[in-house]
């Protein structure tokens, strides 16, 4: 275990590492992102998570990344490197965007499965125990 210093850290991405996503070779993307991250000396300035499930099972693999509140779909090992390198000039891999932030929400692509409103009884059975 280790507490980072992330007052140097400029991007946060948090890679799903969920059931679906994992069957889908999550693993091998958050390997790809993280060598491609530490090949590039960038370990201080980008900071990456794994996460479990982020609720976009249908989007396996998905990235967010922030503070631009991009969430990519479809992701996979072969993504890391342009994903890092839209990133350093600050700016996106659109084809893979599947919600960005705008002022107040998120905003799906065109193409992007909107997926299930988030109804009490479905977030209880989705969560398992509340």
């Amino acid at each position: 275990m280790a507490t980072w210093n992330l007052t140097e850290t400029h991007l946060h991405l948090l890679i799903c590492n969920g059931s679906s996503c994992n069957k889908a070779g999550a693993e091998q993307l958050t390997q790809a992102i993280r060598k491609e991250i530490a090949d590039r000396s960038l370990d201080c300035s980008i900071h990456t998570t794994r996460t479990l499930c982020n609720g976009r099972c249908h989007d396996k693999c998905v990235v967010i990344s922030y503070p631009d509140g991009h969430w990519y779909k479809e992701m996979t090992s072969e993504d890391a490197s342009p994903l890092i390198e839209r990133l350093l000039m600050k700016n996106c891999l659109e084809e893979k965007v599947s919600h960005y932030f705008e002022g107040s929400g998120f905003v799906p692509t065109v193409g992007t499965l909107l997926g299930k409103d988030k109804d009490r009884e479905t977030v209880i059975k989705v969560s398992k125990k509340f």
